[in-house]
């Protein structure tokens, strides 16, 4: 992924920054979900600045500076994995780093089990790399779903990268029963957090300032039908 970016002109441009545009870009699919809920808001969507207001004073208030669809974070090891929408975001405490993963009913994915399991040298040596990245002495149980721990190191490590004061993780869920909130409470207890909806939490094991949350999109916006739909 190139570091040269060009502003979308409407929701549509988010499709062509899909690895699988055709099967992806459907209404009620996370893709479609969150282009309509990015690019309807004046800044941060209302459910995201809400579960960051709930935190401590350097993410409340805060003002959008830029928001990139689909950003890569490169691991050693493999290939890099998309995060649907890194934002950033400041007030008069600093830059603040936002990772937002969106999800309607779509899953986490593997295990860090089945990621074990399968894995080749180069996996074995991301994963110990996510672990440092996140300050964990000890392995992460096999149930622990893998995207929720590449998520949260790709929030720290472009934090860093930026010089920015603090990194979030938060889920962007647009399900009407926030389906797989279990799996996202499974992580954040595994390495020290806690788990709630619309709020955020402190990840004690990150040496910099790093927290995690969940928060409730507008279900307008699962239902929207934008244009490319397939």
């Amino acid at each position: 992924m190139k570091r040269i970016l060009v502003p979308t002109q409407s929701p549509v441009d988010w499709k062509r920054l899909l690895a699988k545009p055709d099967r992806h870009w459907k209404s009620g699919r996370s893709a479609m979900s969150a282009a309509s809920s990015w690019e309807s808001a004046d800044g941060l969507p209302p459910e995201i600045r809400a579960a960051l207001n709930s935190g401590p004073s350097e993410l409340r208030d805060l003002d959008l500076v830029i928001a990139v669809p689909e950003w890569e974070v490169p691991l050693p090891g493999a290939l890099p994995h998309p995060t649907r929408t890194l934002a950033a975001a400041t007030n008069a405490s600093g830059l603040v780093i936002i990772a937002v993963e969106a999800k309607v009913d779509e899953h986490f994915g593997p295990t860090v089990g089945e990621k074990r399991a399968a894995a080749s040298a180069g996996q074995h040596e991301r994963l110990s790399y996510l672990h440092k990245v996140l300050g964990l002495g000890t392995p992460l149980p096999d149930a622990i779903r893998y995207q929720l721990v590449h998520r949260l190191a790709s929030a720290v490590l472009t934090a860093a990268q930026s010089h920015a004061r603090t990194a979030v993780m938060l889920v962007q869920s647009f399900s009407p029963d926030s389906r797989w909130f279990d799996d996202f409470g499974a992580f954040a207890s595994a390495i020290g957090s806690v788990a709630a909806k619309d709020a955020v939490a402190k990840v004690p094991s990150v040496q910099s300032p790093a927290l995690m949350g969940w928060c409730r999109g507008d279900q307008r916006h699962r239902s929207a039908v934008l244009e490319g739909a397939v």
